[in-house]
């Protein structure tokens, strides 16, 4: 089954700092038409955990819960058990595993076996990540990170979106493993990238919007406006 049922959505990014604030933005945004889940990371869960925030928004909505720790995926094999035991309560984690191919497969067997879906990214949106750029990541290792994901039966894929042409390369990459892989892009509006760019030439495509949203003074309205530019690249 898909994380989501939609084939193009958008994610609000939820990257406040209370549940009060993350209770408003998911009562503006869960009925726009195209919003599709919503995106958690450390800001809420450190402080609060994940059954509060898991209930704070399950009182409102039953849409996906997708959980991105910035960055899961980058300790040694054996944490991948013991991450997604307390991950439960999401519907999905992303995971970021630049820690070489040998905590790659022990977290996504991990995930497998926990029933929990996966999501694999690759490729970061800022400036400086791979060696090419100035960075620390080896400008082939996203390649071979998408590559081993694909070979385990993994579908779902972070790829960046304000670097199309790197996000349709991967596309390609991982398309020549597995059949109908699904999309996930950060990297959009604040940070340059353009939805109508990737939801016309990916299949199946999800843009994950932050500061676009949970900083607009309607968040309702943004999120309705982000959707529409989906719609109309269609």
């Amino acid at each position: 089954m898909p994380i989501i049922n939609l084939k193009k959505s958008i994610i609000p990014s939820c990257d406040v700092d209370s549940l009060e604030k993350l209770k408003e933005l998911v009562k503006s945004t869960y009925s726009v038409k195209g919003v599709g889940a919503y995106k958690i990371g450390f800001e809420l869960v450190i402080p609060f955990g994940i059954e509060k925030v898991v209930k704070t928004i399950r009182e409102i909505t039953k849409l996906p819960i997708i959980y991105d720790h910035q960055k899961a995926g980058t300790d040694i094999p054996a944490m991948g058990e013991k991450f997604m035991k307390a991950c439960k309560g999401f519907d999905a984690v992303i995971l970021f595993p630049q820690a070489g191919p040998e905590t790659e497969i022990a977290w996504i067997k991990s995930a497998q076996q926990a029933k929990m879906n996966v999501i694999i990214g690759g490729e970061m949106t800022h400036k400086s990540f791979l060696k090419n750029d100035d960075g620390f990541i080896d400008d082939n290792a996203p390649k071979r990170i998408y590559e081993i994901a694909a070979s385990m039966g993994v579908k779902d894929f972070v790829i960046p979106g304000n670097k199309p042409e790197k996000a349709l390369e991967y596309n390609d990459i991982i398309k020549n493993k597995i059949s109908n892989p699904v999309f996930y892009s950060p990297g959009l509006i604040t940070q340059g990238g353009s939805i109508s760019d990737l939801a016309k030439k990916l299949d199946s495509w999800h843009a994950i919007i932050g500061r676009a949203i949970y900083k607009a003074e309607d968040m309702g309205k943004a999120a309705e406006e982000l959707s529409n530019q989906i719609s109309k690249a269609l």
